[in-house]
């Protein structure tokens, strides 16, 4: 009997034990946050343990309740999911299988495990499933990250130009095309300034998703940044070339594009087109060359297309090198001063000179104003050269007053961006009282590209200018963006028209007319006026015929080196 109770008592201390050992199964699968499906082959039974009822609202007790997990899943993941699920019909022993769930558009992911014996028999399936919605979720939007752009949608810059990368390579091997096309909304910062970041932002957008409905088979397209896409065609034919692009472009910009202000916003667009292998073999030179396309387009006065070719890349280089050059002029300040005396056209006694910026180089060479003013002005040096100019020409009107002892005019050109500089009345002021230089004595030239951005800043500062009592001068009257309404408000002492007035004067009526018609309102308005460009008798005669107070030009004296104008200092005219 002792024995029997033994055998009792030993009995449901093991019972014990194992209920203790599943409990604690339990709890270790439940703490997992994951679903676990057991499948033991000597018994031919399926356990679910852990958050089983958190997926799935039945039980699988048998293989072939499989189906209905199997029917629980999206079509296209079935087949992979089901053969991890029979792994040991393969021999393997651990698979693993991303799937969607239908109902739920949750991620699951099934790790099958099949334990053998020593025999190669099944022993045990052990199926592990984790909720991965979160880091699926999160793993796409890195994928769409690093090939998609956030804003438009399309390509960004990277994938674009390995996409355009792999268009080149296949055109080699096939002897065909590759076009690219960059795509540039034009005067983008304004719209930016009027409306805000926000709606630019929007505007771009609605551009980019234009743009999207020409990308297909052998079309591609992303947003390079800022205001610039670009497009890509490969073995370019029929609809898809970038002419009939161009064309859709031009249709659809003739309407407005409307932001969700309710803003209709109507725009145009600068268009550079770069081929392989015309242009380059490499991705990033086809869409560095179209982008350069853009720029001489923008330079010739934009809205419009034009395609690559070889003396652009040679306008570049040349601009490059010069660009280069002119960062060391600046540097070791490699300039010099010519000025240009200016005539009362009914005595012509001296009023004064102007003072013009001259580049020599370092094998004497004299580079023209014309050549390097306007990259100066494109990469910002432009200001130091400005500052330059402004302490030399004063300096070297403070030794004129003091050696020859009577007074004239000093006019300085200002470009614009120097003029928009915060300090640049405090610069101005501060070298006229170091060189002891009355203001009345000298003349700023500013041209009409100084208006363009806000007029009434503009016009504010020069009225500072003029209360100091320096005087301001219009440069190149007519070629820009004056009107006469702002004329009656600038505060302005002299206007001077433009030599291709003064050029085609004594041929062309029309330009008779209007020169008339300028001097005629100068004086109705109370300003100077000054000629320039005067380089025959008969120009000279015709404008102190019709009241030109002011001339200045070849037929007089060409801009001459300091020591040449102190010649005329000395001598009858003055």
């Amino acid at each position: 009997m002792s024995e029997l109770n033994y055998q009792l008592d030993l009995l449901k201390a093991m019972n014990q034990k194992l209920t203790e050992k599943e409990r604690m199964y339990h709890m270790v699968c439940d703490s997992a946050e994951s679903a676990f499906l057991y499948f033991s082959y000597d018994k031919n039974q399926i356990s679910t343990l852990g958050l089983w009822r958190d997926y799935f609202d039945f039980d699988v007790r048998d293989t072939v309740d499989l189906q209905r997990l199997l029917d629980e899943v999206d079509e296209p993941y079935q087949l992979e999911l089901q053969n991890a699920l029979f792994l040991d019909k393969t021999g393997n022993d651990s698979a693993s299988v991303e799937c969607l769930i239908k109902e739920r558009r949750i991620w699951l992911q099934f790790r099958v495990r099949v334990y053998y014996d020593h025999s190669g028999n099944p022993t045990d399936k052990v199926v592990h499933i984790t909720n991965i919605t979160k880091q699926r979720y999160k793993d796409e939007e890195l994928l769409y990250m690093a090939y998609y752009d956030s804003l438009t949608g399309l390509y960004n810059r990277n994938y674009f130009v390995r996409l355009l990368t792999e268009y080149v390579r296949n055109a080699e091997e096939s002897r065909s095309v590759v076009s690219v096309m960059n795509i540039d909304i034009d005067e983008f910062n304004k719209v930016n300034d009027k409306l805000g970041l926000v709606l630019g932002d929007e505007l771009v957008q609605q551009f980019g998703l234009f743009l999207k409905e020409f990308c297909q088979d052998n079309v591609i397209a992303c947003h390079l940044h800022s205001d610039v896409f670009s497009m890509a065609i490969y073995d370019p034919a029929g609809t898809r070339t970038t002419e009939h692009i161009y064309k859709e472009i031009r249709k659809r910009i003739k309407e407005p594009f409307r932001l969700s202000d309710g803003t209709e916003i109507w725009i145009t667009v600068s268009v550079g087109v770069a081929e392989y292998p015309e242009a380059s073999h490499s991705a990033l030179e086809l869409i560095n060359y179209a982008e350069l396309v853009v720029y001489r387009v923008k330079a010739s006065g934009r809205n419009s297309i034009q395609y690559f070719n070889a003396p652009i890349l040679d306008d570049f280089m040349s601009s490059v090198e010069l660009e280069t050059r002119l960062k060391q002029a600046v540097t070791n300040k490699d300039f010099t001063m010519f000025y240009q005396p200016q005539y009362y056209t009914g005595t012509r006694r001296l009023r004064g000179v102007e003072a013009l910026v001259r580049w020599q180089g370092q094998n004497g060479e004299m580079i023209s104003p014309g050549t390097f003013i306007p990259v100066a002005e494109q990469n910002g040096s432009i200001v130091p050269i400005g500052k330059w100019v402004v302490e030399e020409s004063v300096k070297q009107y403070a030794y004129w007053r003091n050696q020859f002892g009577f007074p004239f005019v000093m006019s300085i050109n200002i470009s614009a961006l120097q003029y928009k500089k915060e300090d640049f009345v405090d610069f101005l002021m501060n070298v006229l009282n170091q060189y002891q230089v009355r203001p009345s004595e000298i003349e700023l030239e500013i041209t009409e590209s100084v208006l363009i951005d806000d007029f009434a800043a503009v016009s504010e500062k020069l009225k500072l200018l003029r209360n100091y009592g320096i005087r301001i001068s219009l440069d190149d009257f007519g070629t820009g963006f004056s009107s006469l309404s702002y004329l009656k408000k600038l505060p302005i002492d002299t206007l001077k028209i433009d030599k291709s007035f003064i050029d085609t004067v004594m041929t062309d009526p029309s330009t008779r007319v209007i020169t008339e018609s300028i001097l005629n309102m100068v004086k109705a308005l109370g300003f100077e006026s000054i000629a320039e460009g005067v380089e025959e008798e008969q120009q000279y005669k015709y404008l102190n015929a019709i009241g030109c107070d002011i001339i200045q030009g070849y037929l007089f004296s060409k801009p001459l080196p300091p020591v040449e104008v102190e010649k005329i200092f000395a001598g009858s005219l003055v």
